[in-house]
This record gives C-alpha cells, sequence and structure tokens, in this order.
C-alpha cells in the first residue's frame, strides 16, 4: 500500500464526528484529571479506559491518548497555582512556575506552560509519524528469540520506575510477574494457581488489577487520613504570555522536546525525568541562570517542553515493538489488546488504516491542546480546590462500574479490591505500583516467547543466541545489569 493510500484509509477511519470528538473529549478529561491534585494522568487514563470498550478500536484509543496529552499539561496547572503538581510530570514546573505566581505573573506562566507543551507535544509526534514505522519494518524480521530476547532487555526498565528502592521495585515486579501465571496453561491446558474456581481460568482481570493497584489505594489512603484540601488558587494575575516570552525561551523549548523525545523512545525513563534534565539543560545555557528558581519563565518554558516530549515518542517503541515506553503507555498497551489489536511491527501491515489514523488524531490533538489548554487557565483551575472528600466517593463509584462493565462480573470487582488493599500496603511500605504493572504485562509475553523459541528448536536453549538482533538485545540487558548494579553500589557507599 502506498503512502498515499494509506493516509487516505486512515482518514476514512477518523473522518468522523466521533472519532474527533472523542479526542477532544479526552483532552478535557486529560486536563481536568491532571489539574486535581491526587488524580493523576495516570488514573484518569486508567478510569477512562473501561468507556473504550463499547467504542471503535479507534475511537477508544485516541479517546485515552487525548487524556494522557491532556494529564500531562493539566499537571501544570495545580503546580504553578497551589505548589502541587497534577502528576509527577509537572514536579519541575514548580521550581519556576509557583515564585511566578507569588509575584502575580499566574497567567504568564501558565500561558508559557501551554505554549511550551504544545509546541513539544507536535515535535513529539512528527518523531513518533517518522521513526515508528522504520523501527516496525526493522522488527518484521524479529521471531520468537528475538522477542523474548528484547522483552527481557524491557523488563531492565523496570529499575527506572522503581523510584529511591530498586529492590522494592524488583519485588514488586516479581508479584506482578507471579499474578500474571494465574490461568490456564495454553500450552498444557493445566490449571495454574486457579484454586478450581473457574473465575480464574482466563487468569486476573487486568482492567481490575490496574484499577485496583492506582486508584482504590488513594481512595483508601483517603478514607484512612482524611484531610482538608490542599491549598488555594491564586489568582492569574494581570500579565499575559507574549511573542517576545516565546521567542526568548524558543530555543529552550526546541531543546527540551529533543530531550524529551529522546528518553520518551527509550521504554521505562517516563516524563519527569525529561522535565529536570530539560530543565538544567536550559538553566546550563542560559544567560539569565541566577533568575533560575526564583520565578523565571524560561524554566517553566523548559520543564513543560521535556515531560510533553515524551508524549507522542512513548508509543514509538509501543507502536513499533509492542513494548510499553511507561505506566500510561502499559495501559494503553492493554486498551489495543481489548479491542483485538496487537501493536508491534506486525501492526504497521494487518492495521494500517489504524496507524495512520492515530498519526492524524495525534497531530490534531496538538490543535486541540491548545484550545482546550486556554479555556483551562480561565476556568479549570478552580478544579485544583474540588475536596478530596467529595472527589473520592465519585471515584470510586467510577471504578466500581468501570470494572464491572468489562464482563458484568461481580468476581472482577472483588479482585479489585482485593489488588487495592495490595496497592495501599504497597504505597504504606512505599513499594512502587509500576513495575507490577509492567511486569503483569510483559510476563505472559515473555513466556509465550521462550515456549515458542523452546518449541521451535526442540528444547535447545541456543536458540536464544541465534543471530546479531539478540546478541544486540543480551548486550543490552548485561550492559543495563551493570550500570544499575554500579549505581547501587554507589548509593550503598557511605
Amino acid at each position: 500500500m502506498s503512502f498515499t493510500d494509506s493516509l487516505m484509509a486512515g482518514f476514512s477511519l477518523v473522518g468522523s464526528f466521533e472519532a474527533f470528538f472523542a479526542l477532544f473529549a479526552g483532552i478535557c478529561i486529560g486536563v481536568v484529571g491532571g489539574a486535581i491534585p491526587g488524580l493523576s494522568a495516570t488514573m484518569a487514563v486508567a478510569l477512562t479506559l473501561p468507556f473504550t470498550f463499547s467504542l471503535t478500536p479507534i475511537t477508544g484509543i485516541l479517546l485515552l491518548l487525548g487524556v494522557y496529552k491532556g494529564g500531562i499539561f493539566g499537571g501544570s496547572i495545580p503546580a504553578i497555582l497551589i505548589k502541587t503538581p497534577g502528576t509527577p510530570a509537572s514536579s519541575a514546573t514548580i521550581l519556576d512556575g509557583h515564585p511566578m505566581a507569588e509575584k502575580g505573573e499566574a497567567g504568564r506562566a501558565l500561558g508559557m506552560a501551554l505554549w511550551a507543551s504544545c509546541t513539544a507535544d507536535l515535535v513529539s509526534n512528527l518523531a513518533l509519524i517518522l521513526f515508528a514505522g522504520w523501527l516496525a519494518s526493522f522488527a518484521l524480521s524479529f521471531g520468537p528469540p528475538e522477542f523474548f530476547a528484547l522483552i527481557l532487555f524491557s523488563l531492565t526498565i523496570i529499575a527506572g520506575v522503581s523510584g529511591d528502592s530498586l529492590l522494592r521495585g524488583a519485588l514488586s515486579a516479581l508479584l506482578g510477574l507471579l499474578l500474571a501465571t494465574v490461568g490456564l496453561d495454553l500450552v498444557y491446558g493445566t490449571n495454574r494457581f486457579t484454586f478450581e474456581d473457574p473465575n480464574m481460568m482466563g487468569g486476573l482481570n487486568f482492567i481490575a488489577v490496574l484499577i485496583g493497584l492506582f486508584a482504590i489505594p488513594e481512595i483508601i489512603a483517603m478514607a484512612w487520613n482524611p484531610t482538608a484540601h490542599l491549598g488555594k488558587a491564586r489568582s492569574l494575575g494581570k500579565s499575559k504570555v507574549s511573542f517576545a516570552d516565546y521567542r526568548r525561551c524558543f530555543k529552550s523549548i526546541v531543546r527540551g522536546s529533543f530531550i524529551g523525545v529522546f528518553l520518551g523512545s527509550i521504554p521505562g525513563i517516563g516524563a519527569a525525568p525529561s522535565a529536570f534534565l530539560s530543565y538544567s539543560e536550559a538553566r546550563r545555557k542560559s544567560p539569565n541562570k541566577e533568575n533560575f528558581g526564583q520565578g523565571e519563565i524560561e524554566g517553566v518554558a523548559a520543564s513543560e517542553a521535556g515531560n510533553n516530549g515524551v508524549a507522542g515518542a512513548t508509543l514509538i517503541p509501543l507502536l513499533a515493538l509492542g513494548v510499553p515506553g511507561d505506566v500510561i503507555t502499559a495501559i494503553i498497551i492493554g486498551a489495543f489488546m481489548i479491542h483485538g489489536i496487537q501493536p508491534g511491527p506486525m501492526m504497521f501491515i494487518i492495521n494500517v488504516d489504524i496507524i495512520y489514523g492515530l498519526f492524524i488524531g495525534l497531530i490534531v490533538s496538538s490543535v486541540f491542546l491548545f484550545f482546550v489548554g486556554s479555556l483551562a487557565i480561565k476556568g479549570f483551575r478552580f478544579v485544583a480546590d474540588v475536596p478530596k472528600r467529595i472527589l473520592m466517593p465519585a471515584v470510586l463509584v467510577l471504578c466500581i462500574y468501570g470494572v464491572f462493565a468489562v464482563n458484568n462480573n461481580i468476581f472482577d470487582v472483588g479482585v479489585m479490591f482485593v489488588m487495592g488493599w495490595v496497592g495501599y500496603v504497597m504505597l504504606r511500605y512505599r513499594v512502587p505500583a509500576a513495575p507490577f504493572l509492567i511486569a503483569f504485562i510483559l510476563g505472559p509475553l515473555l513466556e509465550d516467547n521462550f515456549r515458542q523459541a523452546m518449541l521451535m528448536s526442540g528444547s535447545d536453549p541456543a536458540i536464544l543466541l541465534r543471530g546479531p538482533i539478540t546478541w544486540f538485545f543480551w548486550a543490552l540487558t548485561v550492559i543495563t545489569v551493570i550500570a544499575i548494579a554500579r549505581n547501587l553500589r554507589k548509593v550503598a557507599r557511605p
């Protein structure tokens, strides 16, 4: 199929009111979700996922991508107005955004956050369009041994999402791998950890585990320790961002966008490190470096460009290789599977219309983000003032509805609450939930490819090292493990 044919197929798929409305609605939901401290973009995507089941695949996935992109920008609103990041990715925005708000320049800081976010989002989407197809065509030469080596390497991303303790991250990942084995063995047909319960023969429901881990612990924490709401929103002030501000920050925005694209295309790094790296590079190269931390608009631009540059780039490994780049894309890969689509190199042949439809939708999302963000700055800042004691019961109702709607099965709701308590205990003891989810998703893929490779070779493990591609990923895995071990030694050294 030629490029023009592929483009037209994509247009025919997304050229409907439903698809664009879903994208627009997703961005609105994401901005609201990101603007509420404690809700986060991750929880907003997780809560939206069940509502995509009745939609067509392209409409549902555009809805989730809209929530993702809106959520990353929305996190900057409370970060600037009440010094509380709506998402971890917005933590760096506090450094200069809130001092600007204290000086009465909140409107100017939010305006720059929006311009930087939209520019970086566009750069990130173009990078996805340019590189995902190339990577997927390369991945077409992969077989089970190559995918096994790739997924094994991908599991090292757990180190990047483990927070301050790799040991706790590894424990969390082991729990995720263990739960992923529950269900019927597809090769031998034997039951694994099902306890003779027919509800568990198909394995644990992904949505129930996901919502249980990420939404329920916050609700339990709120019920356990009810607090008043976090702060008082400030006025926007009279100053607005100008074209001169944008021109002055342009280099930092472009640099931050490319940092975001580069880090986003590597599974496991995520938006928060990208925002801080972009911020530190902007400070290092700025003639006004002494103003950073005291309300420098270039700092806001750099951090927002860094975290939004990640949003499109994390889809490169997702679409090209079928490997999630972070927690949110791990949720989105679940949406693909629920709709019967397997992300990976074959998707660029079998579902080329969906690929190009997503590309078109992502470009449009940058425009929608600008308009929704402009309105959000004026109106949605009040959502940061919503008390948690009102917010959390509504979230609980959405959780129960969302999980029950998957299979109309009350057992899944029970799984959600059990996983919620597991997630709450993990939260109390600072065991990160992200490695659990990534291992839960990648574990079955790792097992399937390993067993297929063994069946191909007659149980000869030498097949796992059969060519340059497997050597490359094994080498990356070894290098990454050595780097992690060296970092651990440095941390342990007094």
